[in-house]
């Protein structure tokens, strides 16, 4: 088959690599009708990703058509559509019954790697190092899917690949960075970064019941998109000091919420702690930027809830947790729990609540997949989201 294959830094190219096989009698086989590059894909692009060996296949958004299934799948038959989360979860251990998927203890056979750097192991992920299972991803043809009962969910005749190929991540993630955020009625969210992410973290803000969405980016084209599709009031951080322009929306209180959409690539138009974390990434000092997670801790107002959904990969330094602590400030963190929102989020596309396609920019086929990740995240021709056909 052809699979996009990462080689090192900036280095990704499309090749050919093994078809999958059945490995497992609760494996199955989809043959990739659409996938998509994820921000998060940006971080192993740029080298700051750890365990990632040449060779690797990426992607971690995929659908498509049901070719083969193991002795002991159930739920799934050849021929069916499907959309595949990004999380890998067996479904019957502690944290999957609790509907906590990413957290799943039996997914990632290379946990020993992450215990050592996390405490504990996550789920194992598609395209995503060999610390969370080395698992090979869906930017290719065909992909296998272990625990093909659990992630995999159906999608009715009708339903374009488009409108549902972001439930395999940014829509439920997005989602779930908005009941993260503990929205009540009436509350002001502020959401750091408009990519496709943040896009879907301020729909979901609204859906939870926010009474104004505040988006904060720098590219002109995510904040027209913010501004177009989200309904979002906008601050451009190149132009405006974000800390004082919030301060003067919210009358002096803050945002109630505040959503960490960027994670451990943040930018920043000035300060020395920016200077500082891209200082210590050239060096191998650390490589999480988290100008974003400082600036939200200080702007957030007291009491409010601080909702991560933006990856960090190590150990950011010059965490405000003074600030914090004496705050009062409720954090809400993690991977996503995909199977808990497919089913939910599926209906309301089902229903015209919302069109996830809205997010699309280009469309290439897979050969093109290495010139569409420098044009993604040069943020170039207007690029916000990119799916891929194989």
């Amino acid at each position: 088959m052809r699979a996009l294959c990462w080689y090192g830094k900036e280095d990704v190219r499309v090749e050919t690599a093994p078809d999958p096989k059945i490995m497992n009698p609760m494996d199955a086989i989809v043959k990739i009708t659409s996938t998509a590059i994820c921000g998060s894909d940006l971080h192993l692009y740029d080298g700051l990703m750890p365990t990632m060996e040449k060779g690797d296949v990426l992607g971690h958004e995929p659908m498509g058509e049901v070719v083969e299934i193991g002795s002991e799948v159930k739920k799934l038959k050849v021929g069916d559509r499907v959309v595949v989360p990004f999380t890998i979860s067996c479904g019957t251990c502690w944290f999957c019954e609790r509907d906590l998927f990413s957290l799943c203890d039996k997914s990632n056979p290379n946990k020993d790697i992450a215990q050592k750097a996390m405490g504990q192991s996550p789920a194992g992920l598609f395209g995503y190092s060999h610390m969370l299972g080395g698992f090979p991803g869906g930017q290719a043809e065909y992909l296998r899917v272990p625990f093909a009962d659990v992630g995999p969910v159906k999608i009715p005749q009708g339903l374009e690949d488009e409108k549902v190929l972001f439930l395999s991540d940014i829509f439920p993630t997005g989602y779930m960075a908005a009941e993260n955020a503990q929205i009540q009625p009436g509350d002001t969210v502020a959401v750091w970064g408009c990519g496709p992410v943040a896009q879907f973290a301020i729909k979901s803000s609204w859906m939870l019941g926010a009474g104004r969405v505040i988006a904060i980016d720098c590219v002109p084209e995510r904040l027209q998109m913010a501004a177009d599709h989200g309904k979002s009031e906008t601050i451009n951080f190149a132009k405006e000091n974000v800390q004082e322009r919030l301060m003067q929306m919210t009358n002096g209180r803050g945002p109630d919420s505040c959503i960490d959409a960027v994670g451990c690539e943040a930018h920043s138009s000035s300060g020395l702690s920016t200077v500082l974390d891209q200082a210590k990434s050239v060096v191998s000092l650390a490589a999480d930027r988290p100008h974003v997670l400082r600036e939200a801790i200080l702007c957030c107002r007291k009491g409010g809830t601080v909702s991560v959904p933006g990856v960090y990969i190590g150990f950011p330094d010059k965490i405000p947790f003074g600030a914090a602590m004496n705050k009062g400030l409720t954090f809400r963190t993690g991977q996503t729990h995909v199977q808990h929102y497919t089913g939910p989020l599926l209906h309301r596309i089902e229903s015209g609540e919302i069109d996830p396609s809205f997010v699309i920019t280009h469309r290439v086929n897979l050969e093109e997949a290495p010139a569409a990740y420098k044009k993604f995240r040069d943020k170039e021709d207007g690029c916000i989201k990119v799916v891929l056909k194989p």
